[in-house]
């Protein structure tokens, strides 16, 4: 193997050590007028919000819905398809800023997700992340359907190994910035699981959006 490879995954292996502590990923992730719908009133609809017949159940939050596949090693992501709300887009890695805050990928780029490096990748054991934008000044961006997901809904995940991590959507909801419930979000259950994350809630011209959307989904398939 060429030494500039082994050098990239030794690079890999450590950042995979250094996981960012979950309390520090307040998920204000999308905030800032750069980040998120720049509140110029071009859009007369805003995004689909959940709906609270969409809250996760007790019992797939508490971990003791079917079985899943078995989890699967590390591998970088290549793309995100969300079939249900006709997403397929590429995915860049993003890590932390120096405050503690998830970077998100490019304003300019609508169809682009971020895959949160700090994190498992997809399928791996434990939470894995993947934000994007609800929208820019141009109009609607990657997740702007995200809201409308409804249980049952399918992500796929293609990850670079070549295989696609296939997860089923238990819950969607949307939380406050200022009151972000980290715990819950990102903690591991124990088996492979995902959220996918974007700008939600009400909005204003000084503030932005005030909340973000949260997709739950567990790992049900492996292809």
């Amino acid at each position: 193997m060429p030494a500039f490879e082994l050098s990239e995954l030794a690079e890999e292996e450590e950042r995979r050590r250094k996981r960012a502590p979950w309390g520090m990923i307040a998920l204000v992730l999308l905030t800032g007028l750069a980040l998120i719908r720049n509140g110029s009133g071009e859009f007369d609809v805003g995004p689909p919000q959940p709906a609270s017949a969409v809250a996760p159940d007790s019992h797939a939050a508490a971990g003791t819905f079917s079985p899943a596949p078995g989890s699967l090693g590390f591998s970088a992501v290549d793309r995100v398809r969300i079939p249900a709300i006709q997403v397929n887009a590429p995915v860049m890695p993003v890590g932390l800023e120096a405050t503690g805050w998830i970077v998100a990928p490019p304003p300019d780029d609508p169809n682009l997700a971020g895959w949160f490096t700090g994190a498992v990748s997809p399928g791996e054991r434990g939470t894995a992340v993947i934000v994007g934008h609800v929208d820019n000044k141009q109009g609607p961006a990657v997740f702007y359907g995200l809201g409308a997901l409804r249980k049952g809904n399918r992500i796929e995940v293609l990850r670079k190994d070549g295989k696609t991590a296939v997860f089923e959507t238990y819950g969607v909801e949307v939380f406050s910035k200022s009151g972000f419930p980290g715990d819950r979000v990102y903690s591991s259950k124990g088996t492979p699981e995902l959220r996918v994350i974007t700008c939600g809630g009400g909005f204003s011209k000084q503030n932005g959006y005030d909340g973000n959307v949260v997709v739950f989904a567990r790992l049900v398939a492996v292809i």
